[in-house]
């Protein structure tokens, strides 16, 4: 509901300093260190909206380009949760709502400037959903099969056309932010607030990324240059998304019986069984022990990602399948590595030992993601263990 920002003085590190949460951890100081920096960067990197922007809040802003970004965005409020409300962390997000199309479409890259999509995925053209970029296996096919429509098998094609491009379309993780906002803040009016943004992004992102199967297309937005990504061609369906979509029930189903809407809160509970049941009957591999993405024709991609390890955060993994995702993170031939948690399995074509963007590097956010699985199926001592690895390797 907000539509306009309000100008304030952005908060000055040095100012409020001594009102942040002050660690103690005598076992490695130099991490008190890097928290400290961390904070500094962060406050280096808050701003308000651009005159004409039509953004509404202050933000943190990822300081990759002059676009802001849904992926990045999401994780880092998670940090600024411990600040609130002395940061713009939260309200971050205002700016993606605030953009939101009247279908209920959110883009994933806003321009900073001007408050507008980022030109590339817009759908200019008015077609079905398609991937400006396609679905390229490396740095060097970037670009190749552009413009490539998503085939939809055993589904009409939605319609109206979309507003956004499949590139634009990926990794719906607001309500993973809001409710991780609400457990730290208990801020219960905020998630009124969200409510109805979140219910028609969800149902827009079931129109027009749920494939026939009941599961979900991505393209190479999801690991930009990821080998996975060749496999997922035309309309193939991603663990990760699907498993997101999942995360997104669920945690749509627990945002309204915290606000006192019941009904709604069994409906979503109950679509998200629905689809982590589809889930496990055509992405589980029994004798691999292990999730993998779905090609179009239905058939199980060879590619082993980090991808697999939404499952954990979603609660699709039983806990024998949940110990089998554990035991594959032990073992140094797959994803068990000197630095945890590699984007891609080491015994896969395509890793590179020393990073590689999505062939092998090691990204927080996605590390984030497998330690909240972590936790949420008791294995604590592995998920300290990895978060540790993360910031001391």
């Amino acid at each position: 509901a907000q539509k306009a920002y309000e100008p304030k003085p952005l908060p000055k590190f040095a100012e409020l300093r001594s009102q942040l949460p002050s660690p103690i951890y005598d076992d490695n100081p130099l991490l008190v260190r890097l928290y400290w920096k961390a904070w500094e960067l962060a406050f280096h990197n808050f701003h308000e909206p651009a005159p004409q922007s039509g953004f509404v809040s202050q933000f943190i802003d990822a300081a990759f380009n002059k676009n802001i970004f849904l992926w990045d965005s999401c994780f880092m409020t998670m940090f600024c949760n411990y600040a609130s409300p002395l940061v713009p962390g939260i309200s971050t997000l205002d700016n993606f709502y605030a953009k939101q199309h009247a279908d209920g479409e959110i883009c994933r890259e806003i321009v900073r400037d001007t408050g507008i999509d980022f030109g590339e995925w817009i759908d200019h053209e008015d077609k079905p959903l398609f991937s400006r970029w396609g679905w390229p296996g490396s740095e060097k096919e970037l670009g190749m099969d552009a413009n490539t429509p998503v085939v939809y098998r055993g589904r009409t094609i939605p319609s109206p056309n979309p507003k956004v491009t499949l590139d634009g379309l990926n990794h719906p993780l607001m309500t993973w932010a809001e409710l991780e906002h609400y457990r730290v803040t208990g801020d219960k009016d905020r998630l009124g607030k969200v409510w109805e943004p979140l219910v028609h992004y969800y149902a827009t992102l079931q129109l027009y990324l749920r494939q026939g199967n009941g599961l979900y297309v991505t393209d190479w937005a999801s690991m930009d240059n990821s080998p996975r990504n060749a496999y997922l061609k035309n309309g193939g369906t991603g663990i990760d998304i699907s498993s997101e979509m999942v995360l997104f029930a669920r945690q749509l189903s627990d945002i309204a019986s915290i606000i006192g809407k019941d009904s709604e809160a069994r409906q979503y509970s109950a679509e998200a069984d629905q689809l982590a049941s589809v889930i496990n009957q055509a992405m589980w591999d029994e004798k691999r022990k292990f999730y993998f993405d779905l090609m179009l024709d239905g058939t199980r991609a060879p590619v082993m990602t980090i991808a697999a390890y939404w499952t954990l955060l979603a609660g699709v993994a039983s806990a024998e399948q949940a110990a089998d995702l554990v035991a594959e993170l032990k073992n140094p031939e797959t994803f068990g590595r000197p630095n945890l948690v590699p984007t891609l399995a080491a015994n896969q074509e395509g890793y590179k030992p020393l990073g590689g963007y999505w062939r092998g590097s090691v990204w927080a956010p996605t590390d984030s993601m497998i330690i909240q699985g972590l936790e949420t199926y008791g294995y604590s001592d592995l998920a300290r263990k990895i978060a540790l690895n993360n910031l001391e390797v």
